[in-house]
């Protein structure tokens, strides 16, 4: 029996690792999209949003279904129950990907509004996010969710940074308002994605010690 479950808990910890690599590469091709003005590249993450629905719906079957099947106590069952909960986080992290390759098509169609600096960063910051959650679920790694947690705090700077930026950009030249708002939403879609990862480091950290991370 405990085989049988080991087997279980393995492919339901490799389809989320799965699920966490397609975000990873939505996130990149989002990023190239935006800062390369490649719409092609912009449709392909989007089109993975799918893909990373499916893979929810998949685990979330076999997660409930073994829960059913071996009535797992302690570690098993907070594995299992934040499993549920962290896919949900890791497919709103897709959307928001997804919405960045959207406004990246947008943003396409016309000259920047300036050199993208800080929204690269939080693109780059994001990527190295998912690895630390794919981390710390392969290897049962607390330092690494706890260092997502730390890099979202970074990542919510700088959308602090970016939204001074455009709102100065706005004021002296209202001619960019249109542009600049695009690009405030964008902000806000890596911003929102970095929270989903928060969420999911914490449901690690709650897996692997038992405990709630103060923040």
């Amino acid at each position: 029996m405990r085989e049988v479950l080991d087997r279980e808990l393995a492919s339901i910890s490799e389809k989320f690792l799965t699920m966490a690599s397609m975000v990873k590469e939505m996130v990149k091709l989002a990023n190239a999209a935006l800062v390369e003005a490649d719409i092609e590249k912009a449709k392909t993450a989007m089109a993975m949003d799918a893909e990373v629905d499916g893979l929810e719906a998949r685990i979330d079957d076999e997660a409930i279904a073994t829960i059913a099947r071996h009535q797992p106590v302690a570690g098993d069952l907070r594995f299992l129950v934040s499993i549920l909960k962290a896919v949900t986080d890791l497919e709103r992290a897709g959307d928001y990907a997804a919405h960045v390759a959207e406004d990246a098509i947008v943003l396409a169609k016309e000259p920047p509004l300036k050199r993208y600096v800080l929204l690269p960063r939080m693109a780059e910051r994001t990527a190295m996010m998912i690895e630390g959650v794919a981390k710390a679920v392969a290897e049962h790694d607390v330092e690494a969710a706890r260092g997502v947690l730390v890099a979202d705090d970074e990542v919510d700077d700088s959308y602090e940074q970016i939204t001074r930026e455009l709102i100065t950009y706005m004021l002296e030249d209202p001619r960019t308002i249109s542009k600049a708002l695009v690009l405030l939403r964008v902000a806000r879609s890596y911003e929102r994605l970095g929270d989903h990862l928060e969420n999911i480091a914490e449901r690690v950290i709650f897996w692997i010690t038992g405990e709630t991370p103060n923040r």
